[in-house]
């Protein structure tokens, strides 16, 4: 078996937790690749250009980082995490069943806004909620969650695709249908891309088409409904409604209980630990960055939330900008692919990511997540460096997309798990690090769309190899940094246990002189 017996006893107690922020997590993933190919009728549905529309999604993704940002601030009880899922899902739900009655692009930049607030909350809680359930053993169960954000990200094309119509606005030939295949193509799996070309001019003197693709948002309600469903069942079940009666509590078997036992007798110790550690445990960036008691911890704790938020901006911002413009350069020459053979590019890539992230699954119980970050790291480097020799070879473009998929795909969750162990589950980490890839999505999809704009579709595969490298160099600081960290721990257990053993000495001695004063009083004469 690939996991042992103590893994499986784990998520087995802990099933029904599991189970809501891996659907959290689904939804989230349609969520962010789904408005991507509706983005043209979007543009004809608010009479804007395409310079316009793509602002929207931009404001959608800015407070997607916001979100990501804030989320920890509602960690602190299980009611208030589950509390903020459960109204986020429910956003999100009621945002894409309004979304067709936004005739304004101001109104429809708003709702995007909103929906990308609630996705970063989800975002951060879930991964956090689970790093706090499992620990030590976390990595595999958050390789598992973020398999389902590819899954999703792979399924919503599929569901919006028969709404969207052919010619967008009105019915184009020649090149003006191939300039509205390619930006359908380039954004299926991009939020935000920063090209400006108004498409107004092409709609004089033709008839306008007749859209579907509120159906297609619709249908994006209904599936993500069940999801706040889920997470309210589970507030219940944990009896956190204040307005419904409190059930009888299951009872506990011998191994929860042991484990229960256990972990009230070391409660006091650890607490003691956290408080002479000055950490609060996972929050917000703005709470991290208000503690006090931060004063006191070394450089090398800083530098591991720095420089593994730096890791994650670098690989997230090659995911977002390799998605976004892979259908750009490979219509451009030398490569000069068909429109439709090109558009399936992106689909390849998410297809990658999702059988990546699937295989990580067992991999993460078997390797050290740092072994598996050195082997990803590299593999993608070499990926792009092959597309960079071959940058003429059309059946090798397929095959170093797939790779970069592979290799791109479990650098997150990996990076998370072993922060998280590093700084043996304190400090900000996860709030650090989610930010930072999100950060990381927005702007490196800028910058490689405006260098690509001016210096050329080629400099598109040399942007992704420069990330790369310096993500590469960037995760070298972050393990000489592990090893300055661990050596500073080392350093304060040591004199920790010279403090303590004196006092354990003495406290011997007190309590020989005391026995020998009972037996020379039990030996005395009466």
């Amino acid at each position: 078996m690939f996991l042992d017996e103590r893994i499986v006893t784990l998520f087995k107690r802990n099933a029904h937790h599991t189970l809501t922020y891996w659907s959290v997590f689904f939804s989230f993933g349609l969520c962010i690749a789904f408005l991507g190919p509706t983005i043209l009728d979007l543009q004809c549905q608010t009479n804007s250009t395409l310079s316009q529309i793509t602002w929207v999604f931009f404001a959608q993704q800015f407070c997607l980082l916001i979100g990501s940002s804030v989320g920890g601030i509602f960690k602190r009880t299980l009611l208030t995490a589950l509390a903020a899922l459960f109204f986020s899902a429910l956003v999100i739900s009621v945002i894409f069943a309004i979304i067709p009655l936004c005739n304004n692009v101001l109104v429809l930049a708003i709702a995007m806004a909103v929906s990308g607030l609630a996705m970063g909350l989800i975002d951060t809680i879930a991964n956090i909620q689970l790093v706090t359930i499992y620990q030590k053993d976390s990595a595999v169960f958050l390789q598992a969650l973020h398999f389902f954000i590819g899954f999703g990200a792979l399924v919503s094309p599929l569901i919006a695709d028969p709404f969207l119509s052919e010619t967008g606005c009105g019915n184009h030939t020649g090149n003006e249908t191939e300039v509205i295949h390619h930006f359908r193509s380039m954004l299926r799996n991009s939020p935000i891309v920063e090209h400006s070309i108004p498409l107004s001019n092409l709609s004089h003197g033709v008839e306008k088409e007749e859209s579907s693709v509120h159906y297609a948002f619709w249908i994006m309600a209904l599936i993500n409904l069940p999801v706040p469903i889920a997470v309210l069942y589970l507030m219940y079940r944990e009896q956190l409604i204040p307005c419904c009666p409190n059930g009888t509590p299951r009872l506990l078997d011998k191994d929860e209980l042991a484990m229960e036992s256990q972990q009230g007798a070391e409660g006091p110790a650890v607490e003691q630990i956290e408080h002479e550690a000055g950490v609060t445990g996972h929050g917000s960036i703005f709470s991290c960055c208000q503690n006090d008691n931060l004063r006191g911890l070394p450089l090398s704790f800083f530098m591991i939330h720095i420089l593994g938020g730096m890791v994650l901006f670098m690989t997230d911002g090659i995911v977002g900008a390799y998605a976004g413009f892979v259908y750009t350069y490979a219509v451009a020459p030398p490569m000069s692919l068909p429109h439709k053979t090109a558009g399936y590019l992106a689909s390849i890539f998410w297809a990658a990511i999702t059988a990546g992230r699937l295989l990580s699954i067992p991999l993460s119980y078997r390797f050290h997540p740092v072994k598996l970050l050195i082997f990803n790291l590299a593999g993608a480097i070499v990926s792009v460096l092959l597309l960079l020799i071959f940058y003429t070879s059309s059946i090798f473009l397929f095959v170093g997309t797939c790779l970069c998929g592979l290799f791109l795909s479990s650098i997150f969750p990996c990076m998370l798990a072993y922060t998280e162990d590093i700084l043996d589950y304190q400090g900000c980490a996860i709030s650090v690090l989610v930010t930072s890839a999100g950060m990381g999505e927005m702007v490196m999809q800028v910058l490689v769309g405006s260098i690509i704009q001016t210096e050329g579709s080629y400099s598109f595969l040399l942007c992704g190899m420069i990330i790369a490298c310096i993500g590469f160099i960037l995760f070298i600081g972050l393990l000489l940094f592990h090893r300055m960290h661990r050596n500073y721990l080392t350093g304060t257990s040591k004199k920790s246990a010279m403090v303590e053993e004196p006092a354990t000495e003495q406290n011997g001695e007190v309590k020989t002189e005391q026995i020998d004063n009972e037996e020379n009083i039990q030996e005395s004469p009466n």
